[in-house]
């Protein structure tokens, strides 16, 4: 929760609620059970997730917020940095506290009213063995860049097959993500979005 942007919240917004999926398959199987998925239209769950964050923002006197939608674009990685819940890992994706390296987004709810909501601990300062840092087969991660090329690379080789099938390895390496996994269909989905 952060305070609301007037660049994109409306004027009565008090707070903003970044909104992601748990880990696990009870998320997954709900997506997957939706008519947006079983439509067989393109972008399923960005269209479940602004049928379901929609729903949301109405039944709570808010509005909801996508990174889809723009440009401008809202700037999500922005505001998960000025939540105090989000940091930047030491491999450069966002980390969460409770999801790890598997913390993403699927839009946020500008709301008329504040949440009490618990401090939050950054979890890589007490990570003394930092497996993220080491676990990319190629080193296309790290704190100051992304190689996006050198990743895709990768995974048209062979060896890529792991990665493509269950998931980023590094995200995969961090030991709070492994406790907020990501089954590995969701995984395989997202991963064939990434690499066209």
């Amino acid at each position: 929760m952060l305070a609301p942007d007037p660049d994109f919240c409306p004027p009565d917004a008090r707070c903003l609620l970044l909104i992601g999926p748990q880990g696990g398959a009870r998320w997954w199987d709900k997506v997957q059970a939706s008519p947006e998925w079983l439509d067989g239209a393109p972008d399923p769950i960005d269209r479940w997730s602004k049928r379901a964050l929609g729903g949301l923002a109405t039944r709570f006197g808010g509005m909801a917020l996508f990174p889809s939608e723009g440009p401008p674009y809202p700037p999500f990685f922005r505001w998960a940095q000025d939540s105090g819940a989000l940091w930047q890992s030491p491999v450069g994706m966002l980390v969460h506290a409770r999801q790890g390296l598997w913390v993403s987004f699927r839009g946020a709810l500008a709301l008329p009213f504040t949440l009490p909501l618990p401090p939050a601990e950054r979890p890589c300062d007490s990570c003394d063995t930092r497996p993220c840092e080491a676990a990319c087969p190629v080193g296309a991660l790290s704190a100051t860049a992304y190689d996006v090329p050198r990743c895709h690379a990768y995974l048209d080789t062979p060896a890529g097959t792991d990665c493509l099938t269950r998931g980023c390895l590094a995200r995969r390496a961090c030991p709070i993500s492994v406790r907020h996994a990501r089954v590995d269909s969701q995984s395989a989905y997202h991963m064939s979005r990434f690499h066209r």
